[in-house]
């Protein structure tokens, strides 16, 4: 039959289908690294969620949102947030940053805090505008910034290490205040900040955050404030919402997250509070876009919230017990890590922990010309041969700054105790190995 086909009909497309937008962004370090876990790992410590349940309170108010008699749960919702949700989550919000919200225009949800993130970018950049980063980040800003036509400007914490021999923390990190300062100008649209911060778990002092604020306010800027890990704060350290520091109510966008919030990251539900002035624009990307998260996830995340307002700063709130949990869990795989010879910095929040891995260079085999950072090899060479799966520290940097931060690799603690036991078997016999040879 082909062979009667028109030329025409047979001709492939020729011009390009991608849009510009897409060029430079299709590389991803999940797609490589959730696929090399998935073959090799026993112990997979690398993405970030829990493997252990949601709690009891947060699994039944979904059933119960299932199979009860409000068959409208499974209908469309408002488009921009389940009332019952909103509600909570400006009586919520509204008590921690000591103001009146109103829950129809401070507070939109959102299909997890990763489409937040993405309506804020897309309502907020222009082509030609400039989105100050503060590195290491979570490695989805990058290409959302450069998908709405925005130009990313690079900032790094800049390690201050301890003198004394003592272990690292995420707060060695520091900004430098110059250089900051420095990456501000006329373009600057918006800064990004991340605190508690993936990768690293450092969580920005108020000192930090003044100087953040005050820079917004001289320059005009917007702050979208990534708090997903607001609840997962350590060592008695304490997250302070910059939104509430003054001038920043006005020009700053929060974003938060049940699931980090309820240890359910499978759920899919997140939210941005912040005024009506920036969220309307926000509404509008959303409605344009996904519409509507599902309804009966929201209902089920406002129950929890109603819970945990009751039990507002009581031992029984789970805001109280879940990083009590962690902070145990961090410590361990502290310890666990240590013993190999790896050099742990201690996350004062999050679920993440990083570790210098400097002192295993003769053990990870060169690849000839390869133009592959160490850290990348390393976590490839150690979930092969070792079974332990992690993420690659250099992977949360700009193309530019890799090479300057590719002896660290990112471990994720947030694991039953099942699985940091399994974790710290593999290191023992690595321990082992080290020593016998």
């Amino acid at each position: 039959q082909s062979h009667f086909l028109s030329p025409l009909l047979q001709a492939k497309m020729s011009r390009p289908v991608q849009a510009r937008r897409l060029e430079g962004i299709d590389k991803n370090i999940w797609v490589e690294f959730v696929k090399l876990a998935a073959t090799y790992s026993k112990v997979n410590l690398g993405q970030g969620f829990p493997d252990f349940p949601a709690p009891e309170f947060l699994r039944e108010a979904l059933t119960r949102a299932l199979g009860g008699e409000n068959h409208m749960l499974h209908q469309y919702t408002r488009a921009f947030g389940h009332p019952p949700l909103v509600k909570v989550l400006a009586q919520f919000f509204g008590k921690l940053l000591g103001r009146d919200l109103d829950p129809m225009t401070n507070v939109m949800v959102t299909v997890g805090a990763y489409q937040a993130l993405f309506c804020c970018f897309q309502a907020f950049v222009d082509e030609g505008d400039e989105v100050i980063i503060i590195e290491p980040f979570f490695d989805c800003y990058e290409p959302m910034v450069k998908m709405a036509g925005g130009t990313p400007v690079f900032v790094p914490l800049r390690l201050k290490a301890p003198k004394d021999g003592k272990l690292m923390s995420s707060a060695d990190w520091k900004l430098d205040p110059a250089e900051l300062a420095s990456k501000f100008s006329k373009r600057t649209k918006a800064i990004v900040l991340n605190s508690p911060n993936n990768p690293l778990g450092k969580v920005f002092s108020r000192g930090e955050l003044e100087l953040i604020a005050d820079l917004c306010v001289k320059h005009d800027v917007l702050c979208i404030s990534d708090e997903v890990y607001e609840w997962l704060v350590y060592d008695g350290k304490e997250h302070i919402r910059i939104a509430s520091l003054q001038g920043m109510w006005d020009r700053t966008v929060i974003i938060g997250s049940a699931g980090k919030t309820f240890s359910a990251t499978g759920w899919k539900v997140g939210w941005t509070v912040g005024p009506d002035r920036l969220l309307q624009h926000l509404r509008t990307v959303h409605q344009n876009s996904v519409y509507h998260c599902a309804t009966i996830g929201q209902e089920a995340v406002a129950q929890g919230f109603q819970r945990e307002l009751m039990l507002y700063g009581k031992p029984e709130s789970y805001f109280v017990q879940l990083p009590k949990e962690l902070q145990q869990k961090r410590d361990w795989l502290v310890q666990s890590l240590e013993a190999v010879g790896m050099k742990p910095i201690i996350p004062e929040g999050t679920y993440f922990l990083v570790a210098d891995i400097s002192e295993f260079k003769s053990d990870v085999p060169d690849v000839p010309n390869s133009d592959e950072p160490y850290d990348y090899r390393f976590a490839k060479w150690m979930v092969k041969n070792k079974g332990l799966a992690a993420i690659p520290l250099s992977a949360f940097y700009s193309e530019a700054h890799k090479n300057n931060y590719n002896n660290f690799v990112r471990f994720c603690f947030a694991k039953e105790e099942a699985t940091l036991k399994a974790a710290n078997d593999i290191l023992q016999k690595w321990k082992k190995e080290k020593t016998s040879s």
